[in-house]
């Protein structure tokens, strides 16, 4: 059965919730229950005003850092955190569903890579944060992935880290960071990172921060 395209027009006016601010409120009392329920907490509050910000999460190693972070972004309550997705998520019937949950389309294939694509999103909008994760994996990894430094780099924001404690059930954040030199940046990313442990610590980036403190 073919769905209209008026019929998916009115489902995402229905349920674009992100753009509700009585549905933000609710969803706010419920995740700082939810934080409290489970004794988590931010330790600070986000740095800003900052209307962009690459915001780098980590370290990754459990599903249950997707329920951090949701719980997160509405706590933080400083608008839209946008996500990326592959565009064909985005072209198909459940498009106006990712969209509504504040995702971005990246071609694969185009000719333009993904640094250049974000930082182009980042042009179009005046108050544009986007959310990524440096590991790309829940397995541990032994270096970073360096797209989220590129396009803040491109796009001339600043890159916000948020670590996930699981040892003090704490959200971090650190101050903003304006890339200016790879090396020395990526060595502030690992400390940072290294002090943080994951849900399952054999595969945090605790050994990032340690490799940095023997060099």
């Amino acid at each position: 059965m073919k769905i209209s395209s008026k019929k998916i027009d009115n489902c995402q006016q229905l349920l674009h919730f992100p753009e509700s601010s009585t549905f933000r409120a609710i969803m706010y009392y419920f995740w700082k229950f939810y934080f409290k329920l489970i004794g988590w907490k931010l330790r600070e509050p986000f740095p800003g005003p900052l209307p962009k910000a690459v915001l780098a999460v980590g370290p990754h190693t459990s599903w249950q850092d997707f329920i951090i972070g949701v719980a997160t972004r509405s706590l933080m309550r400083i608008g839209p955190i946008y996500f990326l997705g592959k565009k064909e998520l985005f072209d198909g019937p459940f498009g106006w569903l990712f969209r509504a949950l504040d995702g971005k389309p990246v071609d694969r294939f185009s000719n333009k890579g993904m640094v250049e694509q974000v930082a182009e999103l980042f042009s179009k909008d005046p108050n544009f944060k986007i959310a990524l994760a440096p590991e790309g994996t829940r397995k541990r990894v032994d270096k970073l992935r360096t797209g989220f430094y590129h396009i803040a780099e491109k796009a001339g924001v600043p890159i916000v880290l948020v670590g996930f404690d699981f040892k003090t059930k704490q959200v971090c954040f650190s101050n903003p960071l304006y890339p200016s030199n790879e090396e020395q940046d990526m060595k502030t990313i690992h400390n940072f990172y290294g002090s943080m442990t994951g849900k399952f610590p054999e595969k945090d980036l605790q050994h990032l921060g340690k490799l940095e403190a023997s060099i």
